[in-house]
């Protein structure tokens, strides 16, 4: 009878063969025994050095190659046995960790200290570590009464694995949901921020704005479909630094009103009614007239078909600003082109005064430049504008007027407008 230990220091000893020595196993005991080589479990798991390891294996399988009846005996061909034996062989080495990680020993050292009823500074204090370190730790694994080092250290590492499943990839209701805003248009940033307001006792239902792309721009976390990303502000597909465009047109103004002189109100969003103005260009120098409230970011589109002259612009303006509420026309902040020339006729036909950034200034309109972007997601700059007819430029503004802002708290603009005015 060949009786062959796998673990060398395993004292309760299997066989892998029939330990009478005679007859063949059934078909049952053959698979069972197979699964057992391939899992370690037949022998229990090994120990010694490596090269002890090695050769106690290498003994073993010229034994049973000399005896000549294991394969007959478990139905497998050579090449399976000697497989599973070699699976045996590459026990994985245990994880290095970095000196910036909590040792089983340290961790056992917290242990010990709790146990004592010592402070986490004190026990911080003797090993060398931070507080900020050992408080994570105790609170991460039960907290100061339920701390043990074994499990923690045991949840440590199953935390550090690599790769994990994206949230996304796990959680079928929420890449729902995150895939039907994006589909609105919103930004990671806004769905994150959104969640956290429609889902307050849900933790399930929450992820952060850079899950969301990482699922859409890297492939190995793709959880959220690729073609999301043309619904993206910017529609990349990959990932790109931020840039930023130098130009910025410039026109001689007279009788103009410096921004400087602006209501204090004005500055600090105190009351709504007080608006920043552009325009807005597409192809063959087609463009439109944003309007937006600085309190509220809530946005108005002025279609103009018939150009963009000094003249149509202040029109067109007029028209817009007296259809809303006396408390909303307090003020409108312009840039320095030519298109607000007459803006001393808007002024008379709405008496809304007009203030002027300096040339060259986009980040005093800080609100318009910000919505120009949002609203590129709509009308791209390649896109003929006077396609767009005034119902289409309103159902644009209020789709974006409907969707959360971080600014606001994550309300919309419409709701943060309602509000201002009650």
């Amino acid at each position: 009878m060949l009786t062959r230990d796998l673990g060398a220091h395993n004292d309760s000893r299997r066989t892998l063969f029939n330990p009478l020595g005679t007859g063949v196993a059934s078909g049952d005991q053959r698979n069972t025994r197979l699964d057992r080589v391939r899992s370690g479990r037949e022998g229990a798991a090994w120990s010694g050095s490596r090269s002890g390891r090695r050769t106690g294996s290498l003994s073993w399988w010229r034994e049973a190659r000399r005896r000549g009846g294991l394969r007959q005996e478990i139905n497998r061909s050579r090449w399976a046995i000697r497989r599973a034996v070699n699976a045996l062989q590459r026990l994985s080495k245990p994880a290095k960790r970095s000196p910036l990680r909590l040792s089983l020993a340290e961790r056992e050292e917290i242990s010990r200290g709790l146990a004592a009823g010592d402070s986490l500074r004190s026990i911080a204090r003797r090993l060398g570590r931070v507080l900020s370190t050992i408080s994570r730790e105790v609170k991460a694994n039960g907290g100061a009464s339920c701390y043990r080092a074994c499990r923690s250290d045991r949840a440590a590492l199953r935390r550090a694995r690599r790769p994990k499943p994206s949230k996304l990839a796990r959680c079928a209701r929420l890449r729902a949901v995150v895939e039907a805003k994006l589909e609105l248009r919103w930004s990671p940033q806004q769905i994150s921020g959104w969640l956290v307001r429609a889902f307050p006792d849900d933790p399930v239902m929450r992820v952060s704005h850079e899950t969301i792309y990482l699922s859409l721009f890297v492939q190995s976390r793709g959880a959220l479909r690729k073609e999301l990303t043309r619904y993206l502000r910017r529609g990349h597909a990959t990932r790109r630094r931020r840039g930023y465009s130098g130009m910025n047109g410039q026109g001689q103004l007279r009788g103009t009103v410096h921004i400087s002189q602006r209501p204090a109100e004005a500055n600090d969003r105190a009351v709504p009614g007080h608006w920043e103005g552009d325009l807005l260009f597409g192809k063959g120098m087609s463009a439109i007239a944003t309007l937006v409230e600085r309190k509220s970011r809530f946005v108005m589109l002025i279609g103009l078909p018939h150009g963009h002259t000094a003249d149509v612009v202040a029109d067109a303006l007029a028209v817009k600003i007296t259809e809303l509420p006396h408390q909303l026309r307090r003020s409108l902040t312009w840039d320095h082109g030519k298109e607000m020339a007459q803006h001393a006729r808007f002024s008379v036909a709405t008496a809304v005064p007009v203030y002027f950034c300096d040339p060259r200034s986009p980040w005093q309109r800080g609100t318009s430049e910000n919505t120009n972007g949002l609203l590129r997601q709509y009308l791209p700059k390649r896109s003929d504008l006077t396609a767009h007819t005034q119902a289409d430029l309103d159902a644009i503004a209020a789709e974006l007027n409907g969707r959360p802002r971080q600014t606001l708290g994550f309300l919309s603009p419409s709701q943060a407008l309602d509000e201002a005015l009650r």
